[in-house]
């Protein structure tokens, strides 16, 4: 064990070792004895005496057996952070779940996938010395939306499969009918949710035809009410896609669970001259946020990578006044949610990156406190991810797994990424060969 790891006895210890060129795992989960250290409660670092794990779980009861004691003291303990929106672990491979590992990201959600990508995770993903994940598979749009562009791209070169437009990644929908068909199909490959986009809907009318709005139209809108009620009787929780306000508005008044991505998280086109337009079509209404908290709805940010790109300056390709303005509506949407009490989620939406590179920018826009950020990334995060799990916990039953950071996050935020000892249900990830 590196230096910088703390001290477990050696008896009986069972590790994980994340190495340059695969992951080798122990799959038996050890009897530890848990001392010392600072746990956070959500607010703040308290001290917990002593902690026990037993068959993957917390439990303040010593079990006959202990295999292994660990001395905490001096560490600064968080329950593993999640990252609500990716697209990045549909192939499931090693280098990608060793990222994952690395930087403490143990639950990830990838809403929009191959129809495969669920059942090529089985035995990869979903075990305790693997990143947790849910697939939504492919989303519901309509013909000539997005992510048609995407897709017909990708099979143009061959990364996508033929079908992929059809029912392979996407699903068009042209009328209820055609759900009605479609939903009975989609329902028979058995996925975690339902994904469905919404593309500034308010001009769904006039766009679905015009070849100029291709990719940038989604799902009608007046199908919206059906497909959650067919969602829910499935017992499938539903997340909506939106661009707009008035997607936002759409998507909560016909009951969806989460709303992947905030208004404005990216101009229209991709084009950043769409920036420097009038933006309260971005801006959500009170209404419609209180809303989403009396529903329980919970909102996903995804605006790391556009404020990446804002802190350019000059070389964004937007003046001072139109990145001021973006920044400014970024604040007050997620001010708003925050005084009405709506749940929100860290995803990244981050093909090369994670939720670390979200919350890093986030943090600029100075609307969370360092407490908040940790909370909503390593609590609420997770459990919107896996919401009938007991995780992002420490008491008795709830999922043994916790990163362990060199210092205090409170004191310094970088010690969220200097962790020193991982552990996923009760399984000990030694990462030999990671810098922290």
């Amino acid at each position: 064990m590196t230096s910088s790891a703390l001290h477990v006895s050696r008896h009986c210890l069972v590790m994980l070792a994340i190495t340059h060129g695969a992951i080798a795992t122990s799959s038996a989960a050890q009897h530890y004895e848990l001392h010392g250290g600072q746990w956070f409660d959500g607010r703040s670092f308290t001290p917990q005496r002593v902690l026990y794990v037993s068959d993957g779980r917390f439990t303040t009861h010593r079990p006959r057996t202990i295999d292994s004691t660990i001395d905490l003291s001096g560490r600064f303990l968080v329950t593993p952070y999640g990252e609500a929106h990716n697209h990045n672990i549909e192939s499931a491979s090693p280098t990608t779940i060793r990222k994952y590992l690395a930087a403490g990201i143990f639950y990830v959600k990838d809403p929009e996938s191959g129809v495969e990508a669920r059942v090529n995770a089985i035995g990869v993903l979903n075990i305790p010395t693997s990143i947790d994940g849910v697939f939504a598979g492919p989303g519901f749009t309509s013909p000539g939306g997005h992510p048609s562009g995407l897709v017909q791209r990708n099979m143009a070169r061959g990364v996508m499969k033929p079908g992929s437009d059809t029912g392979g990644f996407m699903i068009p929908v042209r009328d209820s009918v055609d759900f009605e068909r479609r939903w009975q199909t989609f329902l028979s490959t058995r996925q975690d949710f339902v994904k469905v986009l919404l593309l500034y809907s308010e001009h769904f009318s006039t766009a679905k035809d015009d070849p100029r709005e291709f990719n940038w139209h989604g799902f009608d809108p007046s199908l919206m009410p059906l497909l959650v009620r067919r969602a829910h009787a499935a017992g499938l929780r539903v997340t909506a896609h939106v661009e707009t306000a008035f997607d936002f508005h759409v998507a909560v008044s016909a009951g969806v669970d989460e709303i992947a991505h905030l208004p404005g998280f990216r101009p229209k086109y991709d084009s950043v001259q769409a920036y420097r337009r009038d933006l309260s079509a971005y801006s959500i209404a009170d209404a419609d946020v209180r809303l989403a908290a009396r529903r329980g709805v919970t909102v996903v940010t995804t605006l790391g990578e556009g404020l990446a790109r804002i802190a350019k300056g000059d070389s964004s390709g937007l003046d001072s006044a139109s990145r001021a303005a973006v920044l400014a509506l970024d604040r007050a949407n997620l001010r708003t949610l925050r005084a009405h009490g709506v749940r929100i989620a860290f995803g990244s939406d981050w093909f090369r990156a994670n939720t670390a590179s979200e919350v890093e920018q986030l943090r600029t826009l100075n609307v969370f406190s360092d407490a908040d950020l940790i909370k909503i990334w390593s609590i609420d995060t997770p459990r919107s991810i896996f919401p009938g799990r007991r995780i992002g916990c420490i008491e008795s039953g709830c999922d043994a797994s916790f990163l362990a950071l060199r210092g205090d996050p409170l004191a310094d935020f970088r010690n969220t990424e200097r962790i020193v000892l991982r552990m996923k249900q009760g399984v000990l990830l030694d990462s030999t060969t990671v810098k922290n």
